[in-house]
């Protein structure tokens, strides 16, 4: 059973608005997270999901309402400030370095806390970038490129984790091994938002499901009310 939220509790968000230039995004999102949870943001393609994330760390041109850290508001705190305070954010995108290594990918990400991952654990945690550990960036896979790209943030000692569409364009023997690796991520204690279009991968893993629709939550659904909710939910997600 998940400890009381009221107790645990890492990341508050509240009546957030965000802005790309004169896009109005993010029409006052509220969420919370405990610590040590996993939870989902779904929704469709433009729903929010993303600009959320993004806006936890400033990413955003402009955002308004609040956002709690441990109790601490960052809402006006510059981004590598806000890492600082232990979130990593691994984009959709992965941002690898082509010309680099695996290995130089790895180690290029300042520590923004103590008591990342040591590289030893990440190749124990991804063997296949051991295997790759002197290959380009170029040469990776891209189920190679998002292992490196999850790897890189855990080395840097963030402990709340933003993952965004790790499983898009992946073969399915990859997904599963991702799948097994974001469940021992969790209970070595991390604490992590998911956002992904692949529900049945999301499904198993998250305490908590949030539903985003036209850049709101419309609403929160707890694993042990995801049966009842499924034919629902499905709907609302055209899936």
């Amino acid at each position: 059973m998940l400890p009381d939220p009221a107790q645990t509790e890492i990341l508050r968000i509240a009546n957030l608005h965000a802005f790309y230039g004169e896009s109005h995004v993010l029409h006052g999102v509220d969420l919370t997270v405990s610590r040590g949870e996993l939870v989902t943001l779904l929704g469709r393609n433009g729903a929010g999901r993303t600009t959320t994330l993004k806006s936890i760390l400033g990413l955003v041109g402009k955002r308004t309402g609040s956002i709690s850290v441990n109790g601490r508001e960052v809402i006006s705190m510059p981004s590598h400030k806000v890492a600082h305070l232990g979130i990593g954010y691994c984009p959709e995108e992965r941002g690898i370095f082509s010309s680099l290594s695996v290995e130089e990918n790895l180690l290029l990400l300042p520590k923004v806390r103590s008591g990342g991952m040591t590289v030893a654990e990440v190749y124990e945690l991804f063997p296949n970038l051991l295997e790759r550990r002197k290959s380009q960036g170029t040469r990776l896979s891209g189920g190679e490129q998002q292992m490196l790209a999850l790897a890189r943030i855990l080395l840097t000692g963030a402990h709340i984790l933003l993952l965004d569409e790790i499983t898009e364009g992946l073969a399915p023997v990859i997904v599963q091994l991702l799948g097994r690796v974001i469940a021992r991520l969790k209970e070595r204690g991390y604490t992590i938002i998911l956002v992904e279009q692949n529900f049945r991968f999301a499904a198993p893993l998250a305490d908590r499901h949030y539903v985003m629709s036209h850049g709101r939550i419309s609403e929160m659904i707890r694993k042990e009310e995801l049966a009842s909710r499924m034919d629902a939910l499905h709907e609302q997600l055209g899936v």
